[in-house]
Formats: structure tokens, sequence, C-alpha cells
């Protein structure tokens, strides 16, 4: 019987074992550390879920209803690890073990094709396929910036409450949620907080009429585009606009699809009460002294980095995955590598809204394509290879979810038209 892989123990590796133990395969799973959750366990104290409850959930296993709409952090880590210890992952999974390097078995045919060579910090086994779930917010990303600064940084992986931080003057870099986040804890606990924000965004409402907005129920109705416009008019009322909060850039884009959107209307809160302010892009440093773009300058003690992370895969070899924008380029909505078969992300791109429930799609998708690969005997399916043939490259880790949804969509017709060809026929696209 085949053998297959999964690395990572996270929310997005616990979905593929679940999806691949329940289809009958046989499976190792991975993990370097000693718990399951991935970020979870580290991520800053002041850390809730953007998306509901009752929407952001594994298949047939819904939170539990005495948990608040937007859950915080360690209720989230709680819920995956109940998840995990209740199909019994915890017997399958291999703790405190580290994945070295990933390597293709030699072939003549398509790279990965003949299966693939897993070393781990325990020693080396071979796989008919694996599955990548070792998640894209752990290798921190921090802009090289002019001059140096005398006080102290932090990232917002390295962050967890404002015990971590030197002084009262604080700078948050970064507008991202994660950044949004970080300046209103440092504004609730009545510190001095600036927020770089260099470009204008679209600020979402966590909740309309006093729901979720991922549950407001005539949303559903309309079109994605007009969903757009909606919660654009949405916001208007209830937070008001850019030039609502001194210093806030006029968004460049005109919809919410075009361009960055933020959950968060705390920071606006803040703003508005004078415990945030916001400041124009860093020129350069200097001490304790931060200029800025527009001439100003001022002192600080501590500067919070929330500028991202890097997609990294360091076990496997970085000529293997061709990279545009900084990720990967995959197909069949971010799962297949391009040029590589027989493996497999899930969690290597990150559609708008709930993320778990997208883990298990990705996931059912992939059992799918195994079973083709399987069917197809020695040397697999080539599965890359058409679909690659077929679909335009994705680059893009945050994308609309829209969007993803309909190349997952897409996805799964050429997989049927692949699956309805004769055994002895070669995958081309005038075929399908």
């Amino acid at each position: 019987m085949t053998r297959y892989c999964v690395i990572g123990a996270g929310a997005a590796g616990i979905s593929a074992l679940q999806q691949l133990r329940q289809a009958g395969h046989e499976v190792d799973c991975f993990e370097k550390t000693d718990r399951v959750g991935g970020h979870w366990h580290t991520d800053y104290e002041a850390l809730h879920l953007i998306t509901s409850r009752d929407m952001t959930h594994f298949e047939d296993f819904p939170m539990p209803a005495h948990y608040p709409h937007f859950p915080r952090r360690d209720q989230v880590r709680e819920y995956i690890e109940s998840y995990a210890r209740k199909h019994g992952h915890y017997d399958i999974i291999r703790f405190n073990t580290e994945v070295l390097s990933v390597t293709p078995v030699p072939t003549e045919g398509p790279t990965g094709s003949a299966g693939w060579q897993v070393t781990t910090s325990a020693g080396t086994g071979f796989y008919d396929g694996v599955i990548v779930a070792n998640g894209h917010l752990w290798d921190k990303k921090v802009p090289q910036v002019p001059g140096t600064f005398a006080g102290k940084q932090l990232h917002s992986s390295e962050y967890n409450n404002v015990r971590d931080i030197d002084g009262n003057r604080v700078l948050i870099v970064g507008a991202g949620n994660s950044g949004c986040d970080l300046a209103v804890d440092v504004a609730q606990h009545r510190l001095e907080a600036d927020i770089v924000i260099r470009e204008g965004t679209y600020f979402q409402p966590k909740t309309y009429f006093g729901k979720p907005r991922q549950e407001v129920e005539f949303l559903a109705q309309f079109a994605p585009e007009e969903q757009d416009l909606i919660n654009r008019l949405l916001a208007r009322v209830s937070v008001g606009e850019w030039h609502n909060y001194p210093g806030m850039p006029e968004p460049k884009h005109r919809t919410l699809a075009e361009g960055s959107t933020v959950v968060n209307d705390l920071l606006l809160y803040w703003i508005h009460h004078g415990r945030v302010r916001v400041v124009p892009g860093i020129e350069r440093l200097d001490g304790n002294t931060v200029h800025f773009s527009d001439g100003t300058r001022r002192e600080y003690d501590t500067i919070l980095w929330a500028t991202g992370f890097h997609a990294s895969l360091p076990f496997l070899d970085s000529r293997l995955i061709p990279r545009r924008a900084g990720a990967p380029v995959r197909y069949a909505a971010g799962i297949l590598p391009e040029g590589l078969e027989k493996l497999y992300y899930v969690g290597m791109i990150a559609p708008r809204g709930p993320q778990i429930p997208i883990y298990g799609m990705q996931a059912r998708t992939v059992t799918r394509m195994l079973e083709l690969h399987e069917q197809a005997g020695e040397g697999g399916a080539n599965l890359t290879a058409y679909l690659s043939s077929l679909q335009e490259p994705e680059d893009r880790i945050d994308i609309v979810r829209s969007i993803w949804l309909e190349q997952m969509q897409d996805t799964d017709r050429l997989l049927s038209a692949y699956a309805s060809m004769q055994p002895a026929a070669q995958p081309a696209a005038a075929q399908v």
C-alpha cells in the first residue's frame, strides 16, 4: 500500500491528516514542536479570531457554543487540540521531529513522479506523496531601513503582551490585522502608540446589526461584487471614511477586492480618542529618533514590526520552487507547486474569510488527486503538468475568497475531465 507524509500539525496539517486517514490512506505526520495547533500557541495574547465562531470550524465539528462570537487565542488553540484528540491524530503525529529535507526520488519522468524521500531529525522515509502544511506565518519579515535604532525592536511574532515593551513610546510598523491589534493593545494599556500607515486601506467592522459580518443573512443573496459595494456602504455608515481619521491616507483602490482590507474598528476608536496616532512611512532611523517621509521625526522606546512573513519551505531545494512576488508559484487553487508531481500545499494560500474550512476543502481535493495518481499506476498521473497547461499560475497568498472558490471549481472540473478519460489517453487541453 502507498504511504503519504504530512508536514506540520497546525490546523492545516490536522485537516490534511483527517482527510487522508478518512479516505483510508496510510499517513505519517511530522511536527517539529511538542504540540498541535501551530502559531496559535505563540501568537500575542490579545489575538482573537476576526471571523466568527460559527463560520470558522472543521467539517462536522463546530466550535463550542459557549465560545464568544470571536474566540480568543487560547480558545482556538484548545479547539484545534480537541479536534485532533477526538479523531485520534495524537497517536499518529510524530512530535519533536523536524523535517530536514524533502527530495524527489530520481526518475526519468517528471520531477516527483516516482515519489519523495523525506529526511527528518529521526530518520529517512520514502513516500508516494507529501502534503506540505508547515504554514506561512512563522518566518518573520522585517524591512531594511537606513540607520540604526537604539531602542528595543520586536517582530509581531515575538510580541506576547505589553510587558515585552520597553518605555512608553511605541511605534507599530504595519497596518494589517496584526499591526492594528498591536496598536490597540498598546493603546488600551495607556502607552503612547503611533502606527505607520503608508497606503490607504478599507477598515471593516467585525459586526453589523449586532451580528458577525459573515452571518448577516441578507448579504448571501448578492453576488460577490454586490457584497463588496454593500460592505463598503455599511462601513461608511458605521465607522466613516479615511478622512474622518487624522493622518489616514486615502485608499487608492475603489473596491475591497482590489486592495488591502482590515477587519478592525477598535483602532479607529483609539485614533478618535487620541491614544493612537497615524504616521507616514519611515525614512531612516537615528538612535531613538525615527524620521518619517513627510519630514517629521519623533522619539520612540520600542518599535514593533508587524510587517508580515516569508512563505518559507526550508526543507525543499529552492531550485525546485519557482517563486513570483516572493511566494511559490502554484496551480489548482494554491495546491500544486509548479513543475512538481505528488507534492501538495495545504494552507499556502489565505482566501479572505474563515481559514479552517479552507484547509479541509484543499485536503479533500488532495485526496482526490492521490486517488488519480494511484489509479494511473507507476509514474502517476502527471496532474501538475495537466493542470498547469490549463490554468493560470497563482502567486498570491492573500486572495479574494470568491476568486479562490472559482479556482477550486475549475480544478474540480478539470479533475473530473481527467478521470473520465480512457486509461491509455494522455492528458491534453484538447480532450477537456
